[in-house]
């Protein structure tokens, strides 16, 4: 990560870098930012990050309320089911829209059955500020669930957005630390929510709670918290 600072709603976004000498042209904005006129604008207030590379930008802040971006893996729950597919609590202002087709292999005669209450790990496929979002149980590109779809038993838990984003990095300390040294299974949701699943109810909560209390800890205190937990374990 790269040219990263603190931007606050109308500042202005220089999205031009040099990259091995050749100047960047930025290629896809994320949450937090609007390309007005000729300017790319911040329209939330937060830490601006960007990619190495230049291609992609976005702005990091723990609102509560989650705002659907397309193409962000979330976790949601389902609360109604109709006839063209499911509704499902992602935690933004409106539900979002699940069709009975947007799992891998799905057909009119072959398709999952949701009941209400039932945990889904999914990708946003539509998000604009004109309709419901839309979200899909598959990587519509390759025809493959990908590690989407339904989630089985496990446990589910809120967090910042902001901490939500680091824990989907490849890199976060805390899951690499708890990977360590427990077998668990992790589902991050940009959305704020994290599903986990483990052998163990004790060990449940003590991933839990690692993951929580990781939110404002650097990689070498989020491995001496680990430890102590396990400790105590």
């Amino acid at each position: 990560m790269t040219d990263i600072k603190v931007v606050i709603p109308g500042d202005a976004v220089d999205t031009h870098m040099e990259v091995d000498g050749q100047e960047q042209q930025v290629l896809r904005l994320g949450p937090g930012l609007s390309h007005i006129g000729d300017t790319i604008n911040a329209v939330n207030a937060g830490v601006l990050h960007s990619s190495s590379d230049g291609s992609q930008y976005w702005v990091v802040s723990n609102k509560r309320r989650y705002v659907a971006a397309e193409g962000e893996p979330v976790v949601g729950v389902v609360v109604a089911r109709h006839a063209e597919g499911y509704r499902v609590d992602i935690g933004s202002a409106h539900d979002a829209l699940l069709p009975l087709l947007a799992f891998e292999g799905a057909t009119k005669r072959n398709k999952p059955n949701l009941a209400v209450g039932t945990t889904v790990y999914a990708r946003v496929s539509v998000a604009n500020s004109l309709m419901d979002p839309e979200i899909e149980c598959f990587n519509s590109n390759t025809g493959k669930a990908e590690g989407f779809g339904e989630l089985g038993e496990g446990f589910m838990f809120k967090c910042s957005l902001g901490l939500a984003r680091r824990l989907f990095s490849s890199k976060a300390p805390v899951l690499n630390a708890l990977g360590s040294k427990l077998p668990f299974e992790v589902a991050v949701g940009l959305n704020g929510r994290v599903w986990i699943n483990t052998e163990k109810p004790e060990t449940t909560v003590l991933v839990a709670n690692a993951i929580k209390n990781s939110e404002f800890l650097d990689a070498k205190q989020c491995r001496q918290m680990v430890n102590e937990l396990l400790d105590k374990h």
